[in-house]
């Protein structure tokens, strides 16, 4: 009887720590899209030249630099301070493409409607990985591997500039990122994330990616010069 109550009790407390983290890391990715948006009007706003293959590798260096940063300091203050920099950071990295799409008549529309389809992205498919009883772990493996060549294709387009590929590059991000809202989310609802710094890094990278690519296949198919 013993047994059982303890038993009992340490799955009530995995339960509650679960929560919590899944609580926190909703919060500070609602948090996180602050500096994002005052970044990337920030950017918009100076016209701040942030094209081209030499920005975007810097643009690498720099974002994996803060995530390897964040990594170090996940279990202080200093990371929540790392993250709110990076995706402020990350804001700044948008001024290319808002701006290109602020050029089409429809320029706010095209950026509304892909704030809203990342949105209901982002809350029907975490409500799945809550309430499914199928294991998404798998996926991890695969997925990364997928984000390895995405990210060698987009590297390689910067130079090549094959509109074709842009193409296929932001269908697919949206299939893996999306993919990856499953896993992630997962990952925290069944314990195997327990910091919700590194889960929020996750997840924002996930919404972040879905919105740049569906933003790209709006302006490629939806964008008006009228």
């Amino acid at each position: 009887m013993i047994n059982m109550q303890k038993t009992y009790d340490l799955a009530e407390s995995r339960r509650l720590v679960q929560h919590n983290v899944l609580r926190n890391t909703y919060w500070l990715l609602a948090l996180s899209m602050v500096p994002t948006v005052f970044g990337a009007a920030l950017g918009v706003s100076l016209h701040l030249p942030l094209g081209g293959g030499l920005m975007a590798l810097l643009f690498l260096a720099v974002a994996f630099g803060f995530i390897w940063g964040i990594e170090k300091n996940k279990d202080s203050g200093v990371g929540v301070a790392l993250l709110l920099g990076f995706t402020f950071f990350m804001g700044l990295m948008l001024t290319p493409l808002l701006s290109r799409i602020l050029g089409f008549s429809n320029g706010g529309f095209l950026i509304m409607t892909a704030f809203g389809g990342t949105a209901a992205v982002f809350a029907v498919l975490a409500s799945v990985a809550t309430v499914s009883k199928r294991d998404f772990s798998g996926m991890g493996t695969w997925l990364f591997a997928g984000v390895v060549i995405l990210l060698l294709a987009s590297v390689a387009n910067i130079f090549l500039h094959i509109p074709a590929l842009s193409i296929v590059i932001s269908v697919v991000a949206i299939g893996i990122f999306s993919a990856y809202i499953l896993y992630d989310v997962q990952q925290i609802i069944n314990g195997g994330e327990t910091n919700y710094i590194r889960a929020t890094l996750a997840l924002y990278l996930d919404v972040y990616n879905i919105f740049t690519s569906l933003l790209q296949l709006l302006g490629i198919f939806g964008g008006d010069r009228d």
